[in-house]
């Protein structure tokens, strides 16, 4: 609801090195962390640990789009960036909320 309320009002974020470097570090981490799940949880043959990395994947996903908003808001002065990015962030999480309430198996599982 903020980014909606931000994008009318054109409210300009303020820049945040630390969030650029929290995005970066877990864009980096994120894939890494999801491949090593992904392999663990077959040879252990657990449909948790693969929908868990699965969840990790997501975070990766979460991290590019967030990273990407808060770089064109620093960098060519997007301010609109910013808070259409949070509002996919909402969007994907919705989906997967509606996906888990639903059961849905995943694809790795």
């Amino acid at each position: 609801m903020r980014a909606v309320i931000d994008l009318v009002a054109q409210s300009q974020p303020e820049s945040s090195a630390f969030g650029i470097g929290i995005a970066t570090a877990s864009l980096i981490v994120m894939p890494i962390l999801a491949r090593a799940k992904r392999r663990t949880g077959g040879l252990m043959g657990r449909a948790t640990v693969l929908a868990d990395s699965n969840q990790t994947q997501l975070c990766t996903y979460l991290s590019a789009i967030l990273l990407g908003g808060l770089i064109l808001n620093v960098t060519v002065g997007w301010w609109w960036a910013d808070p259409l990015a949070a509002i996919a962030i909402a969007v994907l999480a919705i989906n997967e909320g509606r996906q888990a309430w639903r059961g849905d198996a995943c694809d790795a599982c």
